[in-house]
């Protein structure tokens, strides 16, 4: 049976099948004996995108992963990076290390502050999670032009990732093969959170699922 541990783009975590390129974590926020997650939907402001193959280890999904034999992190899953990062999370400094170095480097160009390190990066990104907040950012359809690639947006419950100029519609299982044929309404949902946003426009380049196209 699948497992409640799919991240979307809203940052909700829902069950299906598909499991997607990476993984990732908030903290432990599953039960082991039952494989289900807890109340909580985080017990940290890490909130981070790992690689699903590391140094060949192998990890019990939602099951006793520490070296205590205690839950350990709870693994979560997204479609693409493009997802997670809309969903509020950055990359890991510990097997990803290359990318988390250029996530900090282009928000750091973004806030104009060398100093910035990613414990405040976190807690930067904690206030501005849909999934914490609960408030989207509006902003008007024709501002969709002066979005990064990578950028997401909503506009109903149906999510959409902003690539070449086109909007794409996103799925579990993938995105659509071709550009939404939908209008967007005067005013829509921003979902990436704003200093992510800030990060791609600085030249972040993130990993997409293939069904986008090349």
């Amino acid at each position: 049976m699948p497992l409640q541990n799919r991240v979307t783009p809203f940052g909700r975590i829902d069950t299906t099948p598909a499991r997607g390129l990476f993984t990732g974590n908030r903290g432990v926020i599953h039960d082991p004996e039952t494989k289900t997650l807890l109340r909580r939907r985080w017990t940290t402001r890490a909130w981070i995108i790992c690689v699903c193959d590391f140094r060949g280890r192998r990890r019990e999904v939602m099951g006793r992963n520490s070296p205590t034999g205690t839950a350990g992190w709870t693994e979560l899953f997204f479609l693409d990076e493009v997802t997670a990062l809309a969903a509020g999370h950055r990359p890991c400094f510990f097997c990803r290390r290359e990318a988390a170095t250029r996530f900090l480097a282009c928000a750091r160009a973004a806030e104009n502050d060398q100093m910035l390190k990613a414990p405040r990066l976190d807690s930067a990104l904690h206030g501005q999670r849909l999934a914490v907040t609960g408030r989207a950012q509006p902003i008007a359809a024709e501002a969709l032009q002066d979005l990064p690639d990578g950028s997401m947006i909503a506009f109903g419950e149906r999510a959409y990732a902003l690539r070449g100029g086109a909007l794409y519609e996103w799925r579990f299982e993938g995105y659509r093969s071709a550009p939404s044929p939908d209008r967007p309404p005067p005013v829509v949902q921003l979902l990436t959170p704003a200093l992510t946003v800030s990060a791609l426009r600085e030249g972040y380049s993130p990993v997409w699922h293939a069904s986008i196209g090349s």
